[in-house]
């Protein structure tokens, strides 16, 4: 039987491989706002950016500088000996990667959505798939005891292709932050822009930040929706419906959810749109994302404001 992504994930952290690490943050000067939100029974998190910091402050599949996009390729490629399958021009072999990788997430990009007011996400997953769909025609060869199907490898180095491409450690204080919560019975799930591969990500991060309890009894699956699911990002506002919706199924009204987010325009003042109560993280510059007429807005402004995201249990706690 061929690996889970969680056991291919645990591999890797058994490597000496060398990965990217996010930049120290930077501080930003902000008085917290936290006083008890009564009757909030779920916290829906925002994952990059929030749960995670990451060098860009969200998600991105093309970072700044264009290097970091050239060495992920190069280091995915000679990973999974990718090189004796290529199309290849002179050169380093992410120049012949590159303009594949480019077209494959732009195609998919430019796929319309169903509802207007949505905004088309990108699967990397899917893109890899392509990618590898193109290696097969030149006879491409894997393990399939380690990798599992075509579907499953795709995701497997989807995932080893971000971790290259984006630096990701969980926030100073989220295992902690988190852990308290579900100490004190409050429901928590995510809601964000996210791949297949998110979860694990996330849950790898938090356990080496020391995070011991269990994920499930941390997050619940029926209280999280990530993009990749609804092939739409945010701020698609049928995404924030559906979440609504999944409230909804547990019982749960829209004005007994917070939203946690360090973004205002994509994150928090739609989910205020569709009756959520809203928290906004100001713990550092990169990702932040509050402009001041959201801020003074009372359609937009958050509930609350956190600068450190252990806050969130003066916030919120059980009833």
């Amino acid at each position: 039987m061929s690996l889970t992504l969680s056991e291919y994930a645990d591999t890797l952290a058994e490597r000496d491989l060398i990965w990217p690490q996010v930049l120290p943050p930077r501080p930003v000067k902000a008085k917290p706002s936290i006083a008890l939100l009564k009757g909030i029974r779920v916290v829906m998190w925002d994952v990059y950016g929030t749960l995670l910091r990451t060098t860009d402050g969200g998600f991105t599949l093309f970072p700044n500088p264009e290097v970091r996009l050239q060495v992920a390729l190069e280091k995915t490629i000679l990973e999974f000996n990718m090189w004796n399958s290529m199309y290849r021009k002179p050169g380093p072999p992410w120049q012949s990667m590159m303009p594949q990788y480019r077209d494959y997430v732009e195609r998919v990009a430019m796929v319309p959505t169903k509802l207007k007011g949505d905004f088309t996400d990108v699967d990397l997953v899917s893109v890899w798939k392509a990618i590898l769909d193109r290696l097969f025609d030149k006879d491409y060869k894997y393990d399939q005891g380690v990798y599992g199907n075509e579907e499953q490898l795709s995701e497997k180095i989807a995932y080893f292709f971000h971790c290259n491409l984006q630096a990701t450690e969980a926030r100073a204080g989220a295992a902690r932050a988190m852990t308290d919560l579900a100490e004190v019975g409050v429901t928590q799930g995510l809601l964000a822009d996210g791949q297949s591969f998110t979860f694990v990500q996330l849950v790898h991060a938090l356990k080496k930040q020391g995070l011991v309890k269990p994920i499930h009894e941390i997050i619940r699956t029926d209280a999280t929706l990530l993009s990749h699911q609804m092939a739409i990002r945010k701020p698609s506002q049928s995404l924030f419906q559906r979440a609504v919706e999944q409230l909804e199924v547990m019982g749960v009204a829209p004005e007994q959810a917070l939203h946690v987010s360090c973004r205002l325009p994509t994150d928090l003042a739609p989910a205020k749109a569709v009756g959520m109560k809203t928290a906004l993280l100001v713990s550092e510059k990169t990702g932040l994302e509050a402009p001041a007429d959201l801020i003074k807005d009372p359609q937009s402004r958050p509930d609350r404001l956190l600068t450190d995201i252990t806050q969130i249990t003066s916030v919120v706690q059980s009833d």
